[in-house]
């Protein structure tokens, strides 16, 4: 068994690979009587087309399998649902799907391994019929149309369609009406075969665990399954360019939200991806951060009515940063960030706010370490992009003003933004 320690956090992380392929993570936390474990598989909504391992031929599914699985998972043959029986346990459980990976999680304080018994149980045991996948299929349709009419996804799915054009982060997680009535048992069992082999999945565990025991626990509830060869995962292209500026839609909404997104490369060298992400959350903030001076001046003038939201999303295929708010002028909003940014690169960062936002974020990192749901979440999301948690603790301390402004003027270009408004027709 791997153990990485962190001496900032005081944290340890055991990793194991099992004969199986299956990937454990355990991050101890003793005296902690809350416990939260994560099983998660590299399978997300852009996972559409591919070679499943042993065959030749590219198989493509509809959009929305992944979401649409995710959903199936807890129907029992029993005519039971795990979800009401880990509820009745006493454990808090829950199950989503993301661009690139589907979770099923849970978190307790009681009744752990009765829970984990349940969790392996389902997550292992898929039951998929022509009946209950058809009656599936109107209840995923209703929770489409309802994010259909969310301001807040529209605003923020619209920038990514105006930054992207093949890639398949434009397609919505939970797929379309028309894609998911295209779903069938076959196709889900054929995609749950792929990818939940064990080769393709991780657990992560946080809570007062010891290690060894936990993995003991762990094995003994597996089915045994071959550790099965890499997935072939075809994704087209993607140039470099966006595909439109700005995009404008309207809603109801009382004030006009806004989604600035700026397109970026994707970092060739894992070791990079760490160093990456916190230049740009510093940026970020310099620009457009609560203490900064441009969002004073914004929320002076009310063109700001609270502080936007700001993130650097990126996986092994995508990469960009998402500005989101509320404005009664998102155009005007805009053309002010972009002029700060010009300043920055012309006249340089101010070393004395840098390191202040620096130790802010910092300080707002190593305090996710004080709750187990949190740090799980952590590691998983962070496992998927090819990161170790303990490097964002590790890299802060090589972040210099030098290379945030390297990556300041690498990233933040305004032919690679876009403009994604949501506003009332009146």
């Amino acid at each position: 068994m791997q153990v990485i320690e962190n001496l900032s956090v005081k944290e340890k992380l055991y990793v194991e690979k099992l004969d199986n392929g299956l990937t454990v993570m355990i991050i101890p936390k003793k005296g902690i009587t809350k416990k939260y474990v994560m099983w998660a598989t590299h399978y997300g909504s852009i996972d559409n087309k591919f070679i499943v391992p042993g065959e030749e031929n590219v198989t493509e599914v509809p959009d929305g399998v992944a979401h649409f699985l995710e959903h199936k998972m807890f129907e029992q043959e029993n005519g039971t649902n795990s979800l009401d029986t880990l509820t009745a346990l006493g454990v808090n459980a829950n199950a989503y799907t993301t661009n690139n990976y589907t979770t099923y999680l849970f978190e307790s304080t009681d009744n752990f391994y009765p829970a984990l018994d349940e969790l392996m149980d389902y997550v292992q045991n898929p039951y998929f019929t022509d009946d209950n996948v058809e009656k599936e299929k109107g209840i995923i349709a209703q929770e489409i149309k309802m994010y259909d009419d969310y301001p807040d996804w529209v605003v923020y799915m619209n920038a990514i369609k105006n930054m992207y054009k093949n890639n398949p982060i434009k397609i919505d997680i939970a797929g379309s009406v028309e894609s998911i009535y295209k779903i069938d048992k076959d196709i889900l069992y054929k995609c749950y075969n792929t990818f939940y082999n064990p080769a393709n999945m991780v657990m992560c565990f946080c809570g007062d665990f010891e290690p060894e025991e936990l993995i003991e626990e762990v094995k003994k509830r597996l089915i045994e399954k071959l550790n099965q060869a890499e997935i072939k995962r075809i994704y087209e292209t993607e140039p470099e360019e966006i595909v439109e500026k700005r995009i404008e839609e309207t809603m109801e909404v009382s004030m006009p939200l806004f989604v600035i997104g700026i397109k970026d490369k994707i970092p060739e060298k894992n070791e990079d991806i760490a160093k990456k992400h916190i230049a740009i959350e510093i940026l970020l903030n310099m620009i457009i951060g609560k203490s900064s001076n441009l969002y004073k001046e914004l929320y002076d003038s009310e063109l700001l009515v609270s502080e936007p939201f700001l993130e650097y999303e990126f996986t092994d295929t995508y990469a960009h940063i998402a500005i989101t708010g509320t404005s009664t002028n998102p155009d005007k909003v805009l053309e002010k960030i972009e002029i700060e940014i010009d300043r920055l690169k012309k006249e340089g960062l101010n070393i004395e706010d840098f390191e202040r936002i620096k130790n802010m974020l910092y300080g707002s990192y190593v305090r996710e370490f004080n709750n187990v749901s949190d740090i799980a979440r952590m590691f998983i999301t962070d496992y998927f992009k090819g990161v170790n948690s303990f490097d964002y603790l590790e890299n802060y301390k090589q972040i210099t003003p030098e290379y945030t402004y390297e990556i300041l003027k690498e990233v933040f270009l305004k032919d690679k933004t876009v403009l994604s408004i949501v506003k009332n027709s009146k």
